[in-house]
């Protein structure tokens, strides 16, 4: 099917239909999903007014918009690349070339640890916090939404995430609370933390060519490259992190399908205890919580 000319869409109703029948025809696995996204962020509607008040004059600058993500969702970016911003924990986080879309799984983490940091700021009146590999910020930006008596550090390698996330924080009015510096993972850093936590690099290096289009095109390497066997980043953190913990602290971390026990013998062997091990919400062993 050629791809549908906007110019010819008078109204909203009729451009949200034309991006739909062009990302069904492309086989799109969530086409219509992606079409009423785009349509409604774009345009600046809640979804629902695409058929509530779909006989909006389609204008210019929205028309312009629209055909531009046209093309872009058939070129294979993704559809919150295309927006700029994704959703995580009810926070809306600006994206960027340096950082990965904040996904569902890693809320299983913050699930998992904020509990013990409510239980710390009720007993301490404060929780302090290291986000290791922190991309948009969106592990340690949603624990401070949901705590505010916690304060965090971010570290990351790669100097653009550190500008998006506390471009992040500044949005979300948490700056006061956050910092984020460049660094590699806890090296340098002499301060403890009652919690450290992590959603690391932990795809082997020969299974990357595998991956959608959607993640080898638009997402960076860097933080989805977790060495050869998946695991170089848990090695670096275990044994950096026994120090930078207060006496009684936790460390938790995201991990991938299969991972688990390896990544518990890691932690381990530099004197961690495995406190407990989480699933997602589709069953999954997720996040393992050290002592």
């Amino acid at each position: 099917m050629a791809r549908p000319d906007l110019a010819d869409a008078a109204t909203l109703g009729e451009a949200w239909l034309m991006l739909r029948s062009a990302f069904r025809s492309a086989d799109l696995e969530t086409a219509d999903l992606d079409a009423r996204l785009l349509t409604a962020k774009l345009a600046g509607v809640e979804p629902h007014q695409l058929v509530t008040g779909g006989d909006a004059p389609l204008g210019e600058t929205v028309r312009g918009r629209l055909a531009k993500a046209l093309d872009d969702r058939l070129a294979g970016m993704p559809v919150h690349r295309i927006l700029g911003f994704r959703e995580f924990y009810g926070l809306s986080l600006g994206l960027s070339a340096a950082t990965l879309e904040p996904r569902p799984d890693p809320e299983t983490l913050i699930d998992a640890v904020l509990p013990l940091v409510r239980e710390k700021a009720a007993a301490t009146g404060s929780c302090s916090i290291a986000d290791l590999g922190i991309g948009t910020g969106a592990i340690g930006l949603a624990l401070l939404s949901e705590c505010p008596q916690a304060t965090c550090l971010g570290v990351d390698v790669s100097a653009d995430a550190v500008k998006t996330a506390l471009e992040n924080a500044r949005q979300l009015g948490l700056s006061m609370r956050y910092r984020a510096i460049e660094g590699n993972w806890l090296s340098g850093i002499d301060a403890q933390f009652d919690l450290i936590v992590s959603n690391p690099p932990y795809i082997p290096t020969a299974d990357l060519s595998g991956l959608s289009r959607e993640v080898t095109e638009h997402d960076p390497v860097q933080a989805l490259d977790g060495g050869t066997d998946g695991l170089d980043a848990y090695r670096a953190i275990a044994s950096q992190a026994g120090d930078r913990l207060v006496r009684g602290g936790y460390l938790a971390v995201e991990f991938g399908i299969g991972q688990g026990a390896s990544v518990s013998m890691i932690f381990a062997a530099h004197g961690f205890a495995e406190a407990r091990m989480f699933r997602d919400l589709g069953g999954v062993e997720r996040v393992l919580l050290f002592t």
